[in-house]
C-alpha cells in the first residue's frame, strides 16, 4: 500500500529526520564521549533506519528491495542497543565492555550473513518468516531491558523514595521503545502506518520530557561519584530545606549581589557541596536560580507594599545588579514583566 497524503508524510518523515540528527550528534559530535550517550546515539540510529525504511515503503511508488532489507535488518540491533544503553546507565559504566561489543558484532554478522546468502530481492518469502524471528529477538531484549529497570520501578512505587530525573528518563525511553515495538507488531498484522507514526510521537514525547524536566542536564552528563554514593536522606533534606528558607527570610542573603553558595553553607554549618546537592537533588534548582527566585519573591512584595518606589529601585533593593537582569529574570519566573505585574495589582 502506498500513501500520498502530505500531512502523513510530514509527520512520519519529521521523526526520521530529527532522529537522524540526534543519532549523528551523539555518535560523532558529542564532546563528552560518554558511554551512555554513544549507546543512546546507536539506539536512535537503528530506530531511524527502521522507521526510514517504513517511510520509504509507505510513500515511495518504486520499492528498492535492498533498502527494505537494510531497514528490516536494523530491527535485529534495536533491542540489544536499548538493553545495553539502559544497563550502562543503571550501572554507570565508564566504557563499553568488550563482551558487549562482541555481542553486538555477532548479531550484526548474523543479519549480514543471512542478507548475503538470502537477499531480500530474490527471497521475499524467506524474509517474511525471518522478520518474525527478528521481531522475536527484538522482543526478548525489550523484556530484558524492562528487567534492568526493576529497581527504578520500586522507587517509583515507594512513596518514601524519590526518583532522579535521569532515572525517570530511562523509564521514559524504555516505555517509548516498548510502544514502538508493540506498534510494529500491530502494524505487521493490521495497519503498518501505526509504527511509523508512533516513532514520531515517541521522539517528540521524549523531547518535551527533556525540555520541561528539572535537572535535565544530568541525563546526558556523568554522575559525580560523590553524588552517587552519598544521597541526602529524605528526613534530613526536609529539615535542611526548612533551615535554608528560614535563613533566607531572616538574613536576606539574596539582597547581597555578590552572595556565594559557600556563604550560605557556612551559615547553615554544612559543606558547600551538601548545599549544592540539596538544591539540585531535592529542590531541582541551581544556586543561581534559587537566589533569583528569592529575589523575585522579595521584589513582588516590594511592588505591593512600596508603590512610591520605581521598579528599577525595587530591583536593586531585591538584590539584582542591573535593571535588565531584574526585568529578564522577573519575566522568566512570573511570566510577566514588573510593569505588567504592577498594573495587574492596581
Amino acid at each position: 500500500m502506498t500513501f500520498d497524503n502530505p500531512i502523513l508524510f510530514f509527520l512520519c518523515s519529521l521523526g526520521v529526520f530529527n532522529g537522524l540528527l540526534v543519532s549523528l550528534y551523539f555518535l560523532f559530535f558529542e564532546k563528552r564521549k560518554r558511554t551512555q550517550n554513544t549507546l543512546f546515539g546507536f539506539l536512535v540510529f537503528m530506530l531511524t533506519i527502521r522507521i526510514g525504511k517504513s517511510v520509504y515503503s509507505l510513500f515511495s511508488e518504486t520499492k528498492d528491495l535492498l533498502i527494505m532489507q537494510i531497514g528490516l535488518s536494523a530491527c535485529f540491533l534495536i533491542g540489544v542497543s536499548l538493553f545495553y544503553y539502559l544497563k550502562s546507565s543503571v550501572e554507570n559504566r565508564k566504557k563499553i565492555p568488550t563482551s558487549w561489543k562482541v555481542h553486538v558484532f555477532l548479531l550484526f554478522l548474523i543479519v549480514v550473513f543471512v542478507g548475503l546468502i538470502k537477499p531480500y530481492r530474490t527471497n521475499i518469502d524467506f524474509w517474511r518468516s525471518f522478520v518474525m524471528a527478528i521481531y522475536a529477538v527484538w522482543g526478548v531484549y525489550i523484556v530484558c531491558s524492562g528487567v534492568v529497570l526493576r529497581h527504578i520501578y520500586k522507587k517509583i512505587l515507594d512513596r518514601n523514595s524519590e526518583c532522579t530525573t535521569s532515572e525517570l528518563w530511562l523509564v521514559a525511553v524504555f516505555i517509548g521503545n516498548l510502544l514502538i515495538y508493540l506498534s510494529y507488531l500491530i502494524g505487521y498484522f493490521w495497519f503498518y502506518l501505526v509504527g511509523t507514526l508512533t516513532f514520531s510521537f515517541v521522539f517528540y514525547g521524549l523531547f518535551f520530557f527533556f525540555m520541561f524536566k528539572k535537572n535535565r542536564e544530568t541525563i546526558f552528563k556523568e554522575i559525580p561519584k560523590k553524588y552517587e554514593t552519598k544521597k541526602i536522606k529524605k528526613n534530613e533534606a526536609e529539615g535542611l530545606i526548612a533551615q535554608l528558607y528560614e535563613a533566607m527570610n531572616k538574613e536576606q542573603f539574596h539582597k547581597n549581589t555578590n552572595i556565594k553558595l559557600k556563604d550560605i553553607a557556612k551559615f547553615l554549618t554544612i559543606s558547600p557541596h551538601k548545599l549544592s546537592q540539596l538544591l539540585n537533588d531535592n529542590l531541582g534548582k541551581s544556586f543561581a536560580s534559587f537566589i533569583n527566585e528569592c529575589r523575585i519573591e522579595d521584589a513582588k512584595k516590594l511592588i505591593k507594599e512600596k508603590n512610591q518606589f520605581t521598579l528599577e529601585a525595587i530591583g536593586f533593593e531585591a538584590g539584582f545588579s542591573s535593571k535588565s537582569t531584574f526585568y529578564a529574570t522577573f519575566k522568566k519566573v512570573t511570566g510577566k514583566t514588573p510593569s505588567e505585574y504592577k498594573q495587574q495589582l492596581s
